[in-house]
C-alpha cells in the first residue's frame, strides 16, 4: 500500500532533526541506561525504547523512572545521567546517509536549521564532532530555546521564523513519532526516518516514509526568480524534489 498523498508544492528550505536522524544518538542512549539501570537492580528493555525517543531529556527521565519505577526523581535521574551522556557525545557516529545529505543541501545553497528536543549546549557539542556541519546550518535551535519541546510545534515554527520562510515550503526530515507530529502541526510536509526496527507503521501522519537517509536520492536543483533552490513535490506514488528526491518508497 502507498502513503503518498497528491501534493504539488514547492519546499524551499530543510528543518533536520539531530538525534537518531542525524547523528545514532539511541544506540549511545541505549548502552548507558543498560549499564546504569544494574545499579538500581533494574535491566534495560530494548522494547520500551519508543518511550522515549523523540523526548526532552527530562521528558525521557521522567519515562524511564516512571517505567522502572526507579526510587529516584526524575531530576535526580537525568543529573546523574548527564555527564555520562557528555563524556560519550564524541563518540556517537553519523546515521549512514547524513553526511551526503548535508554536504548536498549546503553545496545548492538550500537553507538547513537544526531543531532538536536537547539543549542548544548539547546539540552544538553534538554536531561539533563532525566536520562541517555546524557552518551547515543557517538556524540551530535546541529544546531549551522554546516553551514547549515537540510534540509541540512551536520548535519547527521557530525555525521558520528565523529562516525567514513560510511554514508551507519547509521540508521536516525526522526520525520521531513526536518529531512528525510537531512537523504536521507546524503545517509542514514531513519525511520520516524511523530510528527504531518495525515502527513504520505507526508514522501515518507523515508525508513519507523511507527507511534510511540513503533511500534519497540527490539530484541538481532548480533555482527560483530569487535564486533560491526549490524543491519540486509531483502528485504521484513517489514524490519528485529537483534537489532531494526520494529512491523509492517502502510502502508501494
Amino acid at each position: 500500500m502507498s502513503m503518498a498523498k497528491p501534493l504539488s508544492k514547492l519546499m524551499s528550505c530543510v528543518i533536520l532533526d539531530l538525534d537518531g536522524t542525524l547523528i545514532n544518538t539511541d544506540g549511545i542512549v541505549c548502552d548507558v541506561l543498560r549499564v546504569h539501570l544494574v545499579k538500581f537492580g533494574k535491566k534495560w528493555d530494548g522494547k520500551r525504547a519508543h518511550r522515549i525517543v523523540g523526548k526532552t531529556p527530562y521528558e525521557a527521565a521522567a519515562a524511564i523512572v516512571e517505567v522502572y519505577e526507579l526510587p529516584v526523581t526524575a531530576d535526580e535521574f537525568l543529573s546523574e545521567l548527564t555527564p555520562i551522556f557528555s563524556k560519550k557525545w564524541g563518540s556517537i557516529k553519523a546515521q549512514p546517509g547524513a553526511n551526503r545529505l548535508i554536504n548536498h543541501l549546503r553545496s545548492h545553497g538550500v537553507p538547513i536549521a537544526l531543531a532538536s528536543n536537547s539543549s542548544k549546549e548539547n546539540v552544538e557539542t553534538k554536531i561539533s564532532f563532525h566536520r562541517g556541519w555546524k557552518e551547515s546550518f543557517s538556524v540551530i535551535l535546541g529544546g531549551d530555546e522554546v516553551t514547549n519541546g515537540k510534540p509541540s510545534p512551536e520548535i519547527y515554527l521557530e525555525a521558520a521564523k528565523r529562516l525567514k520562510m513560510d511554514t508551507s515550503t519547509c521540508l521536516v526530515i525526522e526520525d520521531s513519532l513526536p518529531g512528525v507530529t510537531a512537523g504536521k502541526a507546524a503545517g509542514m510536509e514531513v519525511v520520516a526516518v524511523p530510528s527504531l526496527p518495525k515502527q513504520t507503521d505507526v508514522f501515518t501522519s507523515a508525508d513519507e516514509v523511507i527507511n534510511s537517509l540513503l533511500d534519497l536520492k540527490l539530484e541538481r536543483g532548480r533555482r527560483d526568480i530569487t535564486n533560491r533552490t526549490l524543491v519540486d513535490w509531483r502528485s504521484s506514488h513517489q514524490r519528485i524534489w529537483p534537489w532531494l528526491e526520494s529512491a523509492r518508497n517502502p510502502y508501494s
